[in-house]
């Protein structure tokens, strides 16, 4: 009898989400409900140290568990409204053949030949992508990858592993992340993105072994396609309809690239200079696809069809981002994150520096299901981390390198971060052929981050 195979058992994602939520639930009425007090700093609530208590129980009924979904879309109409908006825009540059004809150029400008070599420069790219310029900014940039990777004979899988695993990884190990390094050298009252080296070392091997398993993986589907994990996927739109050979840019193409650069450009000005987030996100999309459509004279029938049929293709990555996000509104309404956080604490006490280290990088892994988001959790967790790890004899420099690596790993595999699911939505990858792919290289990923951790200790990594 054959052995049955790990990820045979992994369940539909929309089961395995409401399978969470269903647990969620029962856990509500085990699980004291307790709360910190919380102070606002700068605008932003913190979890003021030692302020844990238990409060009157609020364990989730038959019919709390059900609320928790519209209300999940509820909280997470912006990232919703990203994915559509991105997708409409997609594809619109789709219809005018801008993106077909860059990405067929380019390839044949580098040579078919390299393309290895183009798998490993696309990864080190959408990791910078992920370490500058942050993580929902990119989503429009991902279906770019999958039209590459189809172009050099890889499949949809290939194009997640280049662009969705780059972008994750570039983005939670980034020596500059505002939300997790940023928010935790501020809470720490740290020099802002100090330790920056040992940190982009860090980031740098993650993404070459992320490169690795990319080029691994196209070599393993070229040589037997049957192994590909895309096998069933609908192509439609990311493949080249014509010969290599033939593609070039024309007037049209490059005044489409101008306006689709030209909208990121600005988008981007907005982020770093006047604050904007997702709102202002989508709203720039949006202008880009009515720009784009208007200059290539589309006519409204053409730019009603297109944007009916985007949003077809992106509306299931939508949906999921909405239900994974109902699990953390359950988590609210049963009030059971922060006991969940103060008890993961609580064991660190008693273990010795250096596996108080690691045993803190896990506690925020299992934090990270709870509170996907990386300035939430910092918000919450930090401050109570951060006095703990002065205890333990850990700098608070290395007690906040245990808390990103927690958090920017466990990323890779979180079906409760909307961000991950709308982008593997881009590229039409389900999350359960994503963790096939991803696992293995996760756990190299989590054993290399734990051995800069526990060089971090051995040094007294500083200032302090």
């Amino acid at each position: 009898m054959e052995k049955k195979k790990w990820y045979s058992s992994i369940p539909h994602p929309v089961v395995m989400l409401f399978g969470i939520l269903v647990l969620i639930t029962l856990l509500s009425h085990f699980i004291p409900a307790g709360a910190y007090d919380r102070i606002e700093v700068d605008g932003r609530q913190m979890v003021e140290p030692g302020s844990y208590h238990q409060i009157d129980p609020t364990p989730l009924s038959f019919l709390d568990m059900f609320r928790a979904i519209p209300g999940g879309f509820s909280s997470a109409i912006l990232i919703i409204f990203v994915v559509l908006s991105s997708g409409i825009m997609f594809g619109v540059l789709e219809k005018t053949g801008m993106i077909e004809n860059a990405v067929g150029t380019f390839v044949k400008k580098m040579g078919f030949e390299r393309r290895m070599l183009l798998v490993v420069i696309m990864t080190y790219l959408f990791g910078a992508l992920g370490v500058f310029v942050g993580y929902e900014n990119n989503i429009a940039m991902i279906p770019i990858a999958a039209i590459a990777s189809l172009a050099l004979g890889g499949d949809l899988m290939l194009a997640a592993g280049i662009a969705v695993g780059g972008v994750t990884v570039g983005f939670g190990l980034s020596p500059v992340n505002p939300y997790t390094v940023g928010t935790g050298h501020t809470l720490a009252e740290m020099p802002m993105f100090s330790g920056w080296l040992l940190r982009s070392v860090l980031c740098f091997v993650a993404l070459s072994a992320l490169a690795y398993v990319n080029v691994s993986y196209f070599r393993k589907i070229l040589k037997n396609p049957e192994k590909s994990l895309s096998i069933g996927l609908e192509t439609k739109g990311f493949q080249l309809s014509k010969p290599l050979d033939t593609y070039g840019m024309t007037a049209k193409d490059w005044l489409m690239l101008i306006i689709f650069v030209g909208g990121l450009v600005v988008m981007l000005y907005g982020v770093f200079t006047h604050g904007w987030y997702l709102t202002e996100i989508s709203a720039m999309f949006i202008i880009i696809s009515i720009v784009a459509a208007l200059a290539a004279r589309m006519s409204g029938t053409e730019i009603g069809e297109t944007v009916l049929s985007s949003v077809a293709v992106v509306a299931p990555g939508a949906f999921m981002v909405g239900l994974a996000t109902s699990i953390k509104v359950a988590m609210e309404m049963g009030n059971i994150s922060d006991t969940i956080a103060f008890n993961l604490a609580e064991t660190l006490r008693d273990l010795p520096t250096y596996a108080s280290a690691v045993s803190m990088s896990l506690a925020q892994c299992g934090i990270n299901f709870l509170i996907p988001s990386g300035s939430g959790q910092a918000l919450a967790t930090l401050p109570i981390m951060i006095p703990l790890g002065d205890v333990l004899g850990l700098t608070r420099q290395t007690t906040i390198l245990a808390f990103q690596i927690g958090d920017g790993v466990t990323n890779l595999f979180n079906p409760t971060l909307g961000g991950l699911i709308a982008m593997l939505a881009m590229c039409r990858i389900s999350f359960d052929r994503w963790l096939r792919f991803i696992m293995p290289i996760v756990g190299v990923i989590l054993i290399v981050s734990w051995l800069f951790l526990l060089f971090s200790v051995s040094i007294d990594w500083g200032p302090f």
